[in-house]
């Protein structure tokens, strides 16, 4: 079974490579394996559901800033109530 751990280790492993070769793709891991780049997020992502199910697996823009996240995201409870 893939770990999402797995997956990033592999994505920053092999960051310099993606870089020269897929800069602003979005790519996918798996199983801590490169699968393939895509031009958009969406088609990223419909392959990796259709070849992986829920995964986990690593969808990522290669040379993207990292994102910020606002101040609130981190104060809300992490748990939802079923009702």
């Amino acid at each position: 079974m893939s770990d999402l751990k797995e997956n990033i280790e592999a994505f920053e492993r092999q960051c310099r490579e993606l870089s020269k070769h897929h800069s602003g793709k979005w790519v996918v891991f798996y199983d801590g394996d490169f699968v393939d780049a895509f031009d958009t997020f969406n088609n990223a992502a419909e392959t990796a559901v259709r070849k992986f199910g829920r995964g986990p697996y690593l969808i990522r823009q290669v040379d993207a800033p990292p994102a910020a996240l606002p101040a609130s995201a981190f104060l809300r409870p992490v748990y939802a109530e079923c009702q």
